[in-house]
């Protein structure tokens, strides 16, 4: 059970793994982009490439849904980046359901656990897989896996590490069930006494507004985090700018937070309150994705923020 790309790696993986799949579900086809056509998950185009069945419930209490999911007789279901599950469902086969998940739980629960570990400062993340109960992401871990977080980590090559570490781990965790040599952990019992929680909720365009009356270090953090999706963004002589990378200037900075300079052709560094970052690659609103030089070359008028 599975949508976006992230969850493709992981059934690649188990298909090559010659595990018997009975079955792929996945949600309904979406409209998408200007002209409103109807849109197919990856998990779809993949499970029609390998001719799977494949299974696209618009309700996941459906009787009809329901009734074909159990003829399928399957020994486990596997979740990966899909939705939340009723109890009838994720408690229908005879060994459970597993998820893998984006972090080291019990940190990072909930649906952004990539972008929050970056926007946070982490240094490292990782993936975990567990069983499946009713409150969301709290089942007893199988097993996990750590992955470190570079200086210069984004959001979008951080998924990539972590779906591909994530599908092997998925792997050895069905192989680990099917040998029945498996120990699930409480997750309560992974939890230093002295460690708080850290959540992992749904990204909000609020959460992608920039305050620039922080350090240099957390809105780059901030940036790093929301790339390439949904993106940090600020307003620029009235105008939403989308702002994807950015370099730290350690330099005496006079500018109120949020004030900008640049020469016109090179850089354009916007005031935090300890410093100033350099914007490396933008979009302005109804432009492409450029790095920073080309924006400006393309500017008629540039005024330094007053």
């Amino acid at each position: 059970m599975g949508t976006p790309d992230f969850a493709v790696a992981s059934l690649d993986a188990l298909v090559k793994a010659d595990f018997d799949i009975v079955g792929v579900v996945t949600a309904v086809d979406k409209p998408a982009g200007r002209g409103q056509l109807l849109h197919e998950s990856a998990i779809k185009k993949y499970a029609i490439e390998h001719g799977l069945h494949l299974l696209q419930p618009t309700n996941l209490k459906d009787k009809d849904f329901l009734t074909h999911l159990n003829k399928l007789n399957s020994d486990l279901q596997i979740v990966v980046a899909f939705r939340m599950l009723p109890q009838v469902v994720w408690d229908m086969p005879r060994l459970g359901t597993i998820n893998l998940h984006a972090s080291l739980l019990p940190q990072y629960r909930g649906a952004a656990p990539i972008n929050w570990a970056i926007i946070n400062g982490e240094k490292e993340s990782g993936v975990s897989t567990f069983f499946l109960k009713e409150e969301i992401d709290t089942g007893d871990i199988l097993l996990s896996e750590r992955v470190i977080i570079a200086d210069n980590e984004t959001a979008g090559s951080l998924h990539d590490k972590l779906m591909t570490v994530g599908a092997q781990l998925l792997v050895n965790t069905v192989e680990s069930i099917r040998r029945e040599d498996f120990k699930a952990q409480p997750q309560v019992a992974l939890l230093d006494k002295h460690q708080s929680l850290k959540h992992a909720p749904k990204i909000f365009k609020n959460d992608c507004c920039i305050n620039w009356f922080r350090s240099c270090i957390e809105v780059n953090n901030q940036i790093r985090g929301l790339n390439p999706y949904p993106t940090a963004y600020t307003w620029f002589n009235g105008k939403n700018l989308k702002i994807f990378s950015t370099e730290i200037s350690v330099e005496h900075c006079t500018k109120m937070p949020g004030e900008w300079i640049s020469d016109g052709k090179n850089y354009l560094k916007f005031a935090c309150v300890d410093g100033f970052l350099s914007l490396k690659e933008v979009q302005l609103e109804g432009k492409k994705r450029m790095f920073i030089s080309d924006f400006l070359r393309g500017l008629k008028v540039l005024k330094e923020h007053p």
